[in-house]
C-alpha cells in the first residue's frame, strides 16, 4: 500500500516507518589495519590455487596413498563424530542442567583440549592408552589390546581433540533452550528419558547438527596428536594432514592436490555452518 507524504512523494506504507540501518564506513585507522588482516589470511590460500597443479590434478589424486589417506580420514572422523554425539550430548546436558559446584571444575577439564597442544594431547593418550598406559597395560594384560598405532588410535586421537567442539555448542543450546516445554511434558507424566527424547533433543537439534559439522572437520583436520599417538603408517594411520606432511617432503604437488581437498572440505564446512553462525537479522 503506497501513501502520499505531504511533498507529494509516495512512499511504501508498512515499511516506511521501519528505521533502516545504516552502512557505517569504517574509519580509515581501522580500515587499513583490517585490510591488512585480510590480505595476509587471503593471500596464502591465494598461492595455494595459482600454484597448484591444475593440469595433474586427477593424476596426483589417483595414486593409491592418496586415495587410501582420503579413505581413512573420512572413516576416522564419521567415527570420531559418532563416538563424539554418543558421549558428549549426554556430557553437555550434564554440564547445561547439573547445579554442582563441581560442574565448573568438569568444564575446565573438558574444555581443555580446545587450547591445549595437540602434540602434547597425544602424548597424554599415550601414557593413558600405551601398552604401558594408566588403562593401557590393563587391556593389553587382559584382552591384549594395544591401541596406540592403529586405526583404533586414529579415532581416539581425533575423539579426544575433536569432542570439545560438540560439547560446547550442545551445552550453549540446552542452556537457551525453553525449560517450560520440559516441565510441561514432566506435568503431563512424561519420564525425563521421554522428555530428553522428545521434547529436549528436537529444541537442540539444529545445534546438535552444527556442533556435529563442526567435531568432524576438526577431526578430519587432526594431526599433531594423531601422528604422537598413532602413528603414520599408510593405509593405517595416514590420514590426509599426515599424508600432506609427508608428501610435501618428496613430491609438493601432491601435497597441495591433498591441501586443495581439505580446503574444499573447509569450505564446504564454512558453508554448511553459515546460518548457523549468522543472526537471524544479518541473514542473507
Amino acid at each position: 500500500m503506497t501513501s502520499v507524504t505531504p511533498s507529494g512523494r509516495g512512499r511504501s506504507g508498512p515499511a516506511s516507518g521501519a528505521p533502516r540501518r545504516r552502512r557505517e564506513r569504517a574509519p580509515l585507522p581501522l580500515a587499513v589495519p583490517a585490510a591488512i588482516a585480510v590480505a595476509f589470511l587471503v593471500l596464502p590460500l591465494v598461492g595455494l590455487l595459482v600454484r597448484a597443479p591444475w593440469s595433474r590434478l586427477g593424476e596426483l589424486l589417483a595414486e593409491s596413498s592418496a586415495l587410501d589417506a582420503l579413505r581413512l580420514s573420512l572413516l576416522t572422523a564419521t567415527a570420531a563424530t559418532v563416538l563424539s554425539l554418543f558421549f558428549g550430548v549426554p556430557l553437555a546436558w550434564v554440564l547445561a542442567r547439573s547445579r554442582s559446584s563441581a560442574v565448573r571444575v568438569l568444564r575446565a577439564l573438558v574444555t581443555l583440549p580446545l587450547v591445549l597442544p595437540p602434540v602434547v594431547g597425544g602424548v597424554a593418550l599415550l601414557l593413558a592408552f600405551g601398552r604401558r598406559g594408566v588403562l593401557g597395560q590393563y587391556l593389553d594384560l587382559w584382552f591384549g589390546l594395544s591401541l596406540p598405532f592403529t586405526t583404533v588410535g586414529v579415532v581416539l586421537a581425533e575423539t579426544f581433540v575433536a569432542m570439545p567442539f560438540l560439547v560446547v555448542s550442545v551445552e550453549g543450546a540446552l542452556r537457551t533452550a525453553d525449560h517450560g516445554l520440559e516441565e510441561a511434558a514432566a506435568t503431563l507424566g512424561s519420564c525425563p528419558y521421554a522428555t530428553f527424547r522428545r521434547v529436549t533433543i528436537p529444541l537442540i537439534l539444529p545445534s546438535v547438527a552444527a556442533g556435529s559439522v563442526l567435531c568432524w572437520a576438526r577431526a578430519l583436520g587432526e594431526f599433531g596428536a594423531t601422528i604422537t599417538f598413532a602413528g603414520n603408517r599408510p593405509g593405517v594411520t595416514q590420514t590426509m594432514p599426515l599424508a600432506v606432511y609427508q608428501a610435501f617432503q618428496t613430491s609438493p604437488d601432491a601435497a597441495i592436490a591433498l591441501s586443495l581437498v581439505l580446503l574444499l572440505v573447509s569450505i564446504t564446512v564454512l558453508a554448511l555452518l553459515r546460518e548457523w553462525w549468522l543472526r537471524p537479522g544479518d541473514a542473507r
